[in-house]
């Protein structure tokens, strides 16, 4: 950000001619601007600490809500199955980058880690209860095509498609409450609901996954009922936070001066967009000194905006910012031409201001949008906005944007395959460390909560790191893409595997049980060498892997008990062995 700022700074006075003292000048009302606008955020968050948080808050509620919407569609005769997949993939990683946003505005504010008050606690205990039931969401995941083969022609499964449905909508209506900074109010009592869903289970033969999904559906609505719950002031005084050592869930980065210079080597894809940047700046700015116009930094900013380390990430910036640009460019057109009225203009200037401002995080392409008339209206006031400014504004961003391309494609490309097996590796390594969890919970030793949620975030951040890799060689030329089908099955099946771990670990953390099972013990040990095998394939420069030894307790009880639960147990396992098995064989294929 600091060097990126020191860019913009250089391009914007780089036909300046300073006169004598007029440099120090300009530094001191630029110190003064930054002063202001730090003094200004400083302020506002003192005024209102949570609003930031609330608002981030508020969006995760919603996508978990919109990710239980789409699970609903398993359960409805109307969807395939593998097309419902993709979108919960897709969602998945909208999910997951929400969280680790609410953690970075959560956990590293000062005021919610060190002295909280009801409302920091308020913030981190629905945070913590909704990764909670996004994880119990993943956990109803079973054989669809085969629950739709047996329970297709009873009312069973319309029930669950409506419960889950509208479980989804709660979470969307809190979602908006919690942003709206409202208190929450259930729009529906689900008691009724599962009440009938289980007289109609019981009717059913062979009932032992539903009677599974109905616990399941208990447990999320009994998380979203203790949600609700906080916000009654008693409640929030005697609740306690399961988020321990809040610190270590957020990311920090460390300036390593040793990585630094590791860094300076052409292997490094950051060196080479530093130097791609460099050369396609020269470029642009021999350019724009052959075009005549009085505004042709604007080339120079259009390709440091655009240019980015993939070439994926510069072809959509770039579609973007000459679309918001050239609508933006024509309402300002049509704004300077007909309103003559500076007090119409001035405000017309603020709609846009705080529209450019209020979308540069959620849609680039209305930000630009805005920011182009916002740009040109300024202009006017200081007697330089006329049309040939419009002309001139969008014709620079088209050449800076056609720049920034082409440079993308041929100078130094960073292209996505080469880096698919590191990313498809770290997935493995997280399912493998998640797998392994549950061993522990297989032999009796039972779970650290604080240990397992770390597990869990290190495993969704692979998953979406993984997800956004494939999306974007996607965007790439078709020459590029390879092996396009057989990553795009690795991701579902990590994400099937996943899945079959949650409703394992939400089996096991059911009771307290000391018994353990050879049989079960026996077939997690293959399923986790299978995933080590997996791994081992896909070698890595920095290998980091180290495999679990599961190791049973002298005071373990071992016996071989052909209850319902240990049947339902060594079910799962055998969907976690298998999938497992076909990850191996995916990775041997890529």
């Amino acid at each position: 950000s600091i060097a990126t700022g020191v860019l913009i700074i250089m391009i914007l006075t780089i036909d300046v001619h300073f006169e004598q003292g007029d440099l120090v000048n300009y530094i001191i009302c630029l110190a003064a601007g930054g002063l202001w606008y730090m003094a200004l955020s400083l302020a506002v968050s003192q005024f209102r600490p949570y609003r930031i948080a609330q608002h981030t808050l508020g969006e995760c509620v919603m996508k978990v809500g919109e990710y239980l919407k789409l699970k609903s569609g398993f359960y409805t005769t109307s969807q395939e199955p593998d097309e419902i997949y993709k979108k919960l993939v897709d969602q998945q990683i909208i999910v997951h980058e929400q969280q680790d946003l609410v953690r970075e505005v959560l956990f590293k504010n000062r005021m919610i880690t060190k002295n909280p008050s009801n409302t920091a606690r308020l913030l981190v205990l629905i945070f913590s209860d909704l990764n909670d039931i996004f994880e119990q969401s993943m956990a109803t995941h079973y054989d669809y095509k085969a629950i739709r083969s047996l329970f297709g022609d009873t009312a069973v499964l319309n029930h669950l498609h409506k419960i889950i449905f509208n479980i989804g909508t709660e979470l969307e209506n809190m979602g908006v409450e919690i942003n709206a900074n409202e208190k929450p109010v259930a729009l529906v009592d689900f008691r009724p609901q599962l009440e009938a869903l289980k007289l109609e289970i019981d009717q059913v033969e062979n009932n032992l996954v539903l009677m599974k999904i109905l616990i399941n559906l208990r447990n999320i609505i009994s998380r979203i009922q203790t949600i609700y719950s906080y916000f009654k002031e008693k409640k929030l005084e005697t609740a306690i936070s399961s988020e321990k050592d809040l610190g270590r869930f957020v990311s920090h980065q460390n300036f390593d001066l040793k990585l630094f210079l590791e860094n300076l080597t052409f292997d490094s894809a950051i060196f080479r967009h530093s130097i791609r940047v460099a050369i396609v700046c020269v470029v642009g700015y021999l350019i724009s000194k052959i075009i005549s116009g009085s505004h042709s930094y604007w080339i120079l900013l259009t390709i440091l905006v655009i240019l980015k380390p993939a070439f994926s990430l510069s072809k959509e910036r770039n579609y973007q910012r000459l679309i918001g640009t050239f609508i933006g460019g024509l309402a300002g057109a049509l704004i300077i031409y007909y309103v003559h009225d500076e007090t119409a203009r001035f405000i017309f200037l603020l709609i846009f201001m705080v529209g450019a401002y209020s979308f540069q995080r959620l849609n680039y392409v209305v930000s630009v949008l805005f920011m182009t008339p916002f740009i040109l209206i300024m202009f006017s006031f200081i007697g330089m906005g006329d049309l040939n400014l419009v002309k001139e504004r969008i014709i620079d961003t088209f050449i800076g944007s056609f720049i920034a391309l082409i440079a993308s494609y041929f100078i130094f490309p960073s292209w996505e395959y080469p880096q698919l097996k590191n990313y498809m590796r770290n997935l493995l390594i997280a399912n493998y460390n998640y797998l392994a969890d549950a061993a522990d919970g297989l032999t009796g030793k039972g779970f650290n909560i604080t240990e397992y949620k770390l597990i869990r975030k290190e495993l969704n951040l692979s998953s979406a790191n993984m997800a956004s890799a494939l999306q974007r060689m996607l965007s790439e030329p078709k020459s590029k893409q390879k092996n396009v089908k057989e990553v795009q099955k690795f991701i579902v099946l990590s994400h099937t595997l996943s899945s079959y771990i949650a409703t394992l670990i939400a089996t096991l953390n059911r009771g307290e049980n000391k018994q353990v099972n050879p049989v079960h013990i026996k077939i997690i040990r293959k399923a986790l060498f299978q995933l080590s095998e997996a791994i081992k394939l896909l070698k890595s420069q920095e290998d980091k892997f180290q495999e679990s030894e599961i190791k049973i307790p002298e005071t373990a009880i071992k016996v071989i008990e052909d209850t319902v639960d240990s049947k339902l147990i060594t079910e799962q396992l055998e969907f976690v062995n298998t999938v497992a098995g076909d990850l191996l064989k995916i990775s041997e294929k890529i």
